[in-house]
């Protein structure tokens, strides 16, 4: 009897698999520490196919990060509808961005981990990411303020400042809430679901942005007069 032979994988799937074992390796041991022969291992090739696929360690990570980043924006970009008023499109890309992260805990350790410890081109690539995420948040501020009759140049920095804001604190809470140890009553990891963490933010944003567009404006003692050590402006 002759042997049989196995059915051959497409080199698209092969690829895949490859780029899920880096994903999962970089995210455990870090760019440096990873290693080409571990990634061949988990993904069950050689490692001379992982060379002939994907090239270098250095090209290997920025394709992970391509994806990983690609991956995120899509599903951030899919939990918006358009047409919506702005409160909820911000909400239903939060929603996403919570409920990717918290789904992808190793591609999220990559992008807002490993990525950026170290350099160029690394560094960069997840930067323009993060600069789409910022734009879209600062184009929903911004209607919103337009909306609300708050407009010129104080309007448009604080806008600016606050979608600036907005991201960085989406991203620590991310990885705040991937990265909880603390057991809740049933003994069970207590992290807060995407749908809680996107609440906090839009508690701390959008309420203060609601106060913005009313007119108020918190001022240090120093400046708030008649010896207050400080407060909030009508």
């Amino acid at each position: 009897m002759g042997a049989v032979k196995s059915k051959r994988v497409p080199r698209a799937v092969r690829e895949q698999q490859m780029l899920d074992a880096a994903v999962l390796t970089f995210a455990r041991r870090g760019y440096r520490a990873a290693s080409m022969d571990e990634i061949a291992e988990l993904a069950g090739v050689s490692k001379p196919l992982v060379y002939l696929y994907l090239n270098s360690k250095e090209d290997l990570f920025s394709t992970v990060i391509r994806r990983e980043s690609e991956a995120l924006m899509a599903a951030v970009s899919a939990a918006v509808e358009p047409g919506e008023s702005a409160d909820r499109q911000l909400w239903g890309g939060l929603r996403g961005f919570f409920a990717y992260t918290a789904e992808h805990p190793e591609g999220w350790a990559v992008l807002h981990q490993q990525a950026r410890t170290h350099g160029e081109p690394f560094a960069h690539e997840v930067a323009a990411v993060r600069g789409e995420i910022v734009e879209f948040v600062t184009e929903l501020l911004g209607a919103a303020a337009k909306e609300a009759g708050c407009v010129g140049e104080l309007a448009e920095r604080e806008v600016a400042g606050l979608a600036h804001a907005l991201v960085g604190a989406a991203e620590s809470l991310a990885e705040w809430a991937n990265c909880r140890t603390d057991e809740g009553a049933s003994g069970e990891w207590a992290r807060p679901s995407a749908k809680d963490a996107a609440a906090t933010m839009m508690n701390v944003v959008w309420a203060g942005l609601g106060r913005m567009m009313g007119g108020e404006r918190w001022v240090p003692g120093e400046l708030a007069g008649h010896g207050s050590r400080s407060g909030v402006r009508g």
